[in-house]
This record gives C-alpha cells, sequence and structure tokens, in this order.
C-alpha cells in the first residue's frame, strides 16, 4: 500500500480533516475515501486514469484526493482562478478521462465544449454524496493499492515562459519528500494544522493534505484565507502550525498592527513557515514581534518538492532558504559549469528522492530540465553563505538584469526600495533598452493614504533613494505607480506581465 494511503487503511476516532460546521475522524475519512473510490470505479475509471479536479478547498476536496490516491487514479488540480483557454489545455494536455467539478462551473463549460474525446464531466456534489457499495472492501481489508512508482499528480506550472508543463508526481517522490519535510519541522499527531492554502498546488495539497495524512496530525482547512478567520480557527482549534506565503503574511501583518491583542492564539503556536516568495526581512521582524514566532523560510517548486528550509531550531536567516531537506543535494554553479566561489551567484540545481518523474508526454522538455549527470535545472539564481547556507537571488529570466555590462540582482533592488516610506510593494524587472542593454524598472504600488502621487517626482525620489544605498548604475530608470502587482494564486508576482507593461 502507498504510504500516502497508509491512515487510511489504520483509521482511528480521532479528528483528521475539519472546516467551520463539520468534522472527519480517520475512519470516517477512511469510509468517505472508500465511497467515493468506488463510485469513480463505477464510471469505469481505471487506476492510471487521469481526473482533473477543479474544486473549492474544503472536506470534499480532501475526500475526493483521497480517493483518487486509494483508487491509484492520477489527479490534475486545477487552479480555480483559470479561465477556459488554460483550463482546456491542462484537460487536453493531460488526456483527463474525467473532470470533478461544481455543475455550471467554468471547467465544466469548457469541458462541454471540447471536441469528442474531452473528460467526462463527473458533479463534485454527487460524488461527496456517494454511498459505499454493500460488501465493498472496508479500509482494514482493501486492496494493496499503487505502488511507490505510480503517478499520484499531475500538477501544471504556472506557464510563464510558455504554455503550462504537467509535472507527473509519483506517490514514493511525494511520500519521501513529504514526509522528510513535516519530520524535518516535527509534526506529530499532536499539531494541529491550519490550512487557508489553494488545494491546486502542491504547497496547501502536498505539505498540508498529504503532510497531514503521512504524519496523522488534524488539519483545519480553511475555504479561503482572511487574517481573521486564520486566527479565529487557531483559538478555536489550537492551532500549531500555519503555513503560508508571502502575500498571506503581508495581511496578516496589517491586521495585527491594528490591534495587537489579535496576535494571542498566534502566539500560542508553535511554527509558521512561509515559502513560494522571499518575505522582506522586515516583515520576519514585524511578525516576531507581534507574536514571539520568526517565521520558517523554506524553497521548492513544483518540479523538485520542498527543497530547501532553514532548520527548525537554530538560526533562522533573514533573507535565506537554508540548506538541502534530508534526501536532497544542491550546487551552485557558474556560467560554465563549475562551482562558484561562496557569495558569487551561480545558478541552483538540485537532486534528491522527491524530483519528479518527468513532464507528462513531454521527453524534450523532460531532456532539457536535467543535467547530463542527473541534476535538475532550477532557473533560479542563488548565493552561498561561508557557511553553505543558500539565499535565492532571483530567477535566471526575470531576476537577473544584464546593464550596462553588469550583472544585477532584482531582488536587491526591491529590498532596498521597499525601505522608501512610499512604497507598500514593488517589483523591479529589466526591459529591453539600446543604450543599456536592460534598463531597470519599477512597478510600485504606494501605501494607502498617500496623495495622489506625482509618477515623475516619485521616480526621481526612489531613483536617488537606491544611489544613496547602493551603486549608482542599480537605481530604475523608469517607475509606475500601479494599484497592485500582478499575482498569481500563490502570491508570486508575474514578472512577464510587468516587463509588457514596461515593454508597451
Amino acid at each position: 500500500m502507498s504510504a500516502l494511503t497508509g491512515l487510511l487503511a489504520r483509521g482511528g476516532s480521532g479528528l483528521a480533516f475539519a472546516e467551520a460546521d463539520r468534522e472527519l475522524s480517520w475512519d470516517a475519512l477512511g469510509e468517505r475515501a472508500r465511497a467515493v473510490a468506488a463510485a469513480l470505479a463505477g464510471l469505469g475509471l481505471a487506476p492510471g486514469d487521469r481526473v482533473a479536479t477543479f474544486v473549492d478547498a474544503g472536506l470534499d476536496a480532501v475526500v475526493l484526493t483521497a480517493a483518487l490516491l486509494r483508487a491509484g487514479l492520477v489527479q490534475v488540480p486545477v487552479n480555480t482562478r483559470y479561465r477556459d483557454a488554460e483550463i482546456a489545455h491542462v484537460l487536453t494536455d493531460s488526456g483527463a478521462a474525467a473532470l470533478v467539478t461544481a455543475p455550471g462551473s467554468v471547467a465544466e463549460v469548457t469541458a462541454r465544449a471540447l471536441a469528442d474525446g474531452g473528460p467526462r464531466v463527473v458533479s463534485a456534489a454527487s460524488l461527496a454524496a456517494s454511498e459505499a457499495p454493500p460488501g465493498s472492501p472496508s479500509p482494514e481489508t482493501s486492496a494493496a493499492g499503487p505502488d511507490a512508482a505510480s503517478p499520484a499528480l499531475i500538477v501544471y506550472t504556472s506557464g510563464t515562459t510558455g504554455r503550462s508543463k504537467g509535472v507527473v508526481l509519483s506517490h514514493g517522490a511525494l511520500a519521501a519528500n513529504v514526509g522528510a519535510v513535516t519530520g524535518l519541522w516535527r509534526f506529530s499527531p499532536d499539531d494541529v494544522l491550519v490550512l487557508a492554502l489553494p488545494l491546486f498546488h502542491v504547497h496547501g495539497l502536498g505539505l498540508g493534505v498529504l503532510g497531514t495524512l503521512l504524519n496523522g496530525n488534524a488539519c483545519v482547512v480553511l475555504p479561503h484565507f482572511s487574517p481573521a478567520a486564520v486566527a479565529a480557527a487557531m483559538a478555536a482549534r489550537g492551532g500549531t502550525v500555519f503555513m503560508g506565503v508571502p502575500t498571506m503574511y503581508h495581511q496578516l501583518l496589517a491586521w495585527l498592527d491594528e490591534d495587537p491583542a489579535r496576535a494571542e492564539p498566534l502566539r500560542r503556536a508553535r511554527l509558521f513557515t512561509a515559502g513560494s516568495a522571499a518575505l522582506p526581512a522586515r516583515d520576519l521582524a514585524r511578525f516576531e514581534a507581534h507574536t514571539g514566532h520568526r517565521i520558517l523560510e523554506r524553497y521548492g517548486m513544483t518540479e523538485t518538492g520542498f527543497t530547501l528550509s532553514n532548520p527548525y531550531d537554530g538560526e533562522r536567516r533573514a533573507g535565506a532558504v537554508g540548506r538541502p531537506v534530508p534526501g536532497y543535494e544542491a550546487r551552485v554553479v557558474g556560467d560554465d559549469g563549475g562551482p562558484v566561489a561562496p557569495g558569487e551567484p551561480g545558478a541552483l540545481e538540485v537532486r534528491g528522492d522527491g524530483l519528479m518523474t518527468g513532464y507528462w508526454r513531454n521527453e524534450a522538455a523532460t531532456r532539457d530540465a536535467f543535467t547530463a549527470d542527473g541534476w535538475f535545472k532550477t532557473g533560479d539564481v542563488v548565493a552561498a553563505d561561508g557557511d553553505g547556507v543558500l539565499r535565492i537571488v532571483g530567477r535566471s529570466s526575470v531576476d537577473i538584469i544584464k546593464s550596462g555590462g553588469f550583472k544585477l540582482s532584482a531582488r536587491e533592488i526591491e529590498d532596498v526600495l521597499r525601505e522608501h516610506p512610499a512604497v507598500a510593494e514593488v517589483a523591479v524587472v529589466g526591459v529591453a533598452d539600446p543604450v543599456w542593454g536592460e534598463r531597470i524598472a519599477a512597478a510600485v504600488v504606494v501605501h494607502a493614504g498617500e496623495a495622489a502621487v506625482d509618477e515623475a517626482a516619485l521616480g526621481q525620489e526612489l531613483a536617488a533613494h537606491v544611489a544613496s544605498r547602493l551603486a549608482d548604475y542599480k537605481k530604475p530608470r523608469s517607475v509606475r505607480v500601479v494599484a497592485a502587482l500582478p499575482k498569481n494564486a500563490l502570491g508570486k508576482v508575474q514578472k512577464h506581465v510587468l516587463r509588457d507593461l514596461f515593454a508597451g
């Protein structure tokens, strides 16, 4: 039996998952997963078939994932913010045999509009109401199920450099990687995870749902993130762990600033983690001042899993993502493929037992993603401190700006711009320029309450601000004030969109 389904078979009366007005014990989760798995089999779906899911976060989504794992079906989670063209690409590229979604959803409309051979549409509500047929195997007597090499998930990347690719993650890779990270962070059956992340990405689905299956802790699933909902869930359920992304922590901090007493239920937790993008050092310090907790930052990708982490015990260094988690190795290489000196930026390459099997039906992209000696090329640029702790400099494609003969870090410039009192959020990109090669451009969100902003004057002020702290050639040459930075569902800034803004 797959390690991911082990606790479903073991059962127990303890709390497994909860939402606002519903709870599932481990016994109940196993029974519900058995019923849904039987219903899926009744539709003619067989192990190895792909099943796309376009569902909101909640207990029904958790049961669906557990049922798919149990049945050996491959889940293809679809971002619920996707629109028709994006959904159509995922459905057709994955060859999904079925789509589970709510009646009338954009995914259902898209699926039904596809040419012959599109997936069968299955009502999520009807599936959730399924009853196990009499005489079907109980969790304790269920078959061995999928093996470690069998694919469990095909997760489509964000597609910032082209059409999104399906990342194939096996049962064994997920169990090894999620187990290693949650072990490093000391998850136990005594923990209560408050989960406000979407369940169509490996952060929420992997660390949240699969981590709970592996460790036997309790998990409270929130349908949407809000600071008040997180604090209320932690207070009501005795939450011990929260995992978020920088956008969430930014909102939490603003909410706590309004009334510091709101931090009390957060103070009683034991661990807060952050991933998907870097947190500014000032936000780390502010959160620690409010709650007494130093956020633990980590690094990962859909293709590699959760790869680097600051330590549970010891220094959680601002601006750093730590060292490889158990089961992984990392190296930093220069343009020639050789090692770089400590402090010098280079390309991050990793290998380990949690990496993807490959890109779905895309041998060329899979081959290009790995070096000849088997290391995965992350596309991220990092620098190692003297003791081997790694810091993310940025994505090689968007965060390393080649301007005036220099290689510049967009993140370094962003960190300085955030120190300016008018700046709430900022993103720096390089834009093609006939003189500079690339000119430095900054998109800025100003703090609420700022008076009407003269964009040209602010640009001059910010350029002077950067030049007073960094080399003059690192100052922005173009500044745009925007209402909000374009971000994906996990809070990562979509810099390719900003490049188009400045190029236009």
